[in-house]
């Protein structure tokens, strides 16, 4: 168990045990004493070691209700920033452009588990005619990733749609630490001019691109990459195909996450 939440669990129950205590004193006007504080707080410590399940429970509790917290939050700040989400002009559409369910994705370039759940979403695209996916730059692994993200959008801007998802996947599935000079590249390859691409990189459609992207993840409080959002629910994390096919048929059937 980490030290700071026992510790915070420890300072919870004895701050309880202290305002029980005042409230039986309610009628009381002077305050505790010193020596009688000292008391309280031996008596709840003495409780709580011989009783370490409250500690487990109290831990426990918190946890859950500061999940239910941030579930809250994310419901809202989706329903608030559905439209830059599913249908904002800097994100990559794959899958049908006309889909009944849309799959979002963040992801970043130089993160393993995005490499891996990029074949989940192959998958789903190859059995799900009508899923429509929009994959957003979200570039939190540093330095590399971020230059590789202004290229990757700058490219965007050279490269037919309908062949962004394939210079995605080439350049996602690149061996090794991707970079700037890596997306360029990937990019000559898909016909791009490198002058431009340079140029289109520190411009200010790539930057609003960025800054939007990054806004949502704040927003929605993503933590890492990747992360998927189907309909009212985000999906942290490489959760697999089965997953992600549930939440998608559930969208389609009842309008939410899970029916």
């Amino acid at each position: 168990m980490p030290l700071f939440r026992s510790v915070s669990a420890l300072a919870l129950a004895g701050g309880l045990a202290l305002g029980a205590a005042a409230g039986a004193r309610a009628e009381d006007a002077a305050p505790f004493t010193d020596a009688q504080r000292k008391a309280i707080e031996g008596i709840v410590k003495d409780y709580l070691v011989k009783n370490p399940d409250v500690l487990q429970e109290a831990i426990a509790e918190g946890e859950r209700r500061a999940q239910e917290t941030q579930k809250l939050a994310q419901a809202a700040a989706l329903k608030e920033s559905r439209e830059a989400l599913t249908n904002s002009p800097h994100g990559i559409v794959a899958g049908n452009p006309n889909g009944d369910v849309t799959l979002v994705e963040f992801f970043d370039y130089n993160c393993g588990y995005c490499r891996k759940a990029f074949t989940d979403v192959q998958t789903l695209i190859k059995s799900d005619p009508k899923l429509r996916v929009v994959l957003k730059d979200f570039p939190v692994l540093g330095a590399e990733s971020l230059e590789a993200s202004r290229i990757a959008l700058a490219a965007k801007m050279q490269i037919k749609p309908e062949k962004m998802f394939d210079f995605h996947a080439k350049l996602l599935e690149t061996k090794g630490r991707i970079n700037g000079e890596r997306a360029i590249a990937v990019a000559k390859e898909f016909g791009a001019d490198v002058e431009r691409l340079k140029k289109d990189a520190q411009g200010p459609e790539v930057k609003a691109a960025l800054t939007e992207n990054v806004g949502l993840g704040d927003k929605l409080s993503l933590s890492g990459t990747p992360a998927f959002v189907i309909g009212d629910e985000i999906l942290p994390g490489a959760v697999g195909v089965e997953p992600m096919r549930k939440t998608i048929s559930d969208v389609r059937q009842c309008g939410h996450a899970s029916c």
